[in-house]
């Protein structure tokens, strides 16, 4: 085999083309839409592309929407792979960016690194915690995962919004917002002058390391097994409810540094509704990335090209942000229908040889 058919054949790279056919498919079909409506095409996506990458500041924008889409893929792959739903990681970025804005606000007088790495481990102890939960509910209860972490969605949201209406509110202020946390809690700017934070650096670092954990452990295989088939994963000797907590929390984990960082690197204060359903766009963006760490961080950047370059498309041609919404869904169908079509092709292939065999 040359090194071309490994390439085609890696499964990284099936994952890569499944993906950028859904997204095309999403385009091509919106197109339509586009054009019903009296708007070129063309200058729709020329505006969005624009929107989106057309100088250094946008581009840098864009790159801040990466960060917590990415941060919320890589914790929703994390626990898909594991055989656990985390439908939370909504709840759990907002705790956690609760913790992080309690510790970046109260102390003062600590070096920069040592008050965000505190900071940021504050926040995800939070989303540990929140995680737990439903994970020890699924495993030693059997309670659906889903609806717990739904619930504690709202638990976390509204724990944010208490927040700021008491302990937390600036004083001398009646907005429900927190005060302006401390500078030595400020995650550094990549450059001067760019809103991009550091931050994103850690994204990558993140997924390398949930690659790693996944395909180059017995850790990372006790997970897909039990992901795959918990009876034969517990036949097999593995603690399955041992794995499927630790699968949640560390899911919890990854989710957390979205709110956190968002906090420590962007906004600079809490206020309620400061990231709203990010935590959901986790499950589209893990699905469109193959529930593969790589895929998830190009589906990400993906999401925020559109959410971006979205407001200057409207801007231009007074198409409505919706159609945005249109094509991420399209891109999704577009990449189920694909892996469908694989499979049955498959399989069937599969078929038809046991059949020759038998002949």
């Amino acid at each position: 085999m040359n090194v071309r058919d490994k390439i085609m054949k890696a499964k990284g790279f099936q994952i890569f083309i499944t993906s950028l056919i859904g997204i095309i498919f999403g385009f091509v079909v919106a197109s339509i839409i586009i054009a019903l409506i009296g708007v070129s095409p063309l200058k729709a996506y020329r505006e969005l592309f624009m929107g989106a990458f057309g100088s250094v500041q946008n581009f840098s924008f864009t790159l801040m929407r990466f960060i917590p889409l990415a941060l919320t893929g890589l914790a929703v792959t994390f626990a898909f792979r594991g055989g656990m739903f985390n439908i939370g990681a909504e709840g759990q970025l907002y705790v956690s960016a609760l913790a992080a804005t309690w510790i970046a606000v109260s102390i003062t007088g600590l070096p920069s690194v040592l008050h965000i790495t505190l900071a940021v481990l504050s926040g995800a102890a939070a989303a540990a915690i929140f995680a737990f939960i439903p994970g020890y509910l699924k495993a030693t209860r059997n309670f659906n995962e889903i609806l717990v972490t739904i619930l504690l969605n709202y638990i976390g949201i509204n724990l944010v919004g208490l927040a700021l209406n008491t302990f937390l509110m600036a004083p001398n202020q009646r907005i429900p917002w927190s005060a302006r946390i401390a500078e030595s809690a400020m995650i550094p700017k990549v450059m001067a002058g760019s809103p991009l934070h550091i931050g994103v650096f850690l994204v990558f670092i993140l997924a390398i390391i949930v690659y790693y954990i996944f395909w180059h452990t017995t850790w990372g295989y006790e997970i897909r097994t039990v992901g795959a088939n918990p009876d034969a994963a517990s036949y097999g000797g593995i603690n399955v409810k041992g794995v499927m907590i630790l699968t949640m929390v560390l899911s919890g984990v990854l989710a957390s540094f979205a709110g956190s960082l968002e906090i420590l690197g962007a906004q600079h204060r809490l206020q309620a509704g400061f990231l709203v359903n990010y935590g959901y766009y986790g499950i589209p963006v893990a699905l469109l990335g193959g529930l593969n760490p790589f895929g998830t961080l190009l589906a990400a950047f993906f999401f925020g090209a559109l959410f971006n370059g979205a407001v200057a498309m409207q801007a231009a041609t007074g198409i409505p942000v919706s159609i945005v919404g249109m094509v991420q869904a399209l891109a999704i169908f577009g990449v189920i229908g694909i892996t469908g079509v694989r499979q049955v092709y498959v399989s069937s292939k599969a078929f038809r040889r046991r059949e020759i065999s038998h002949d």
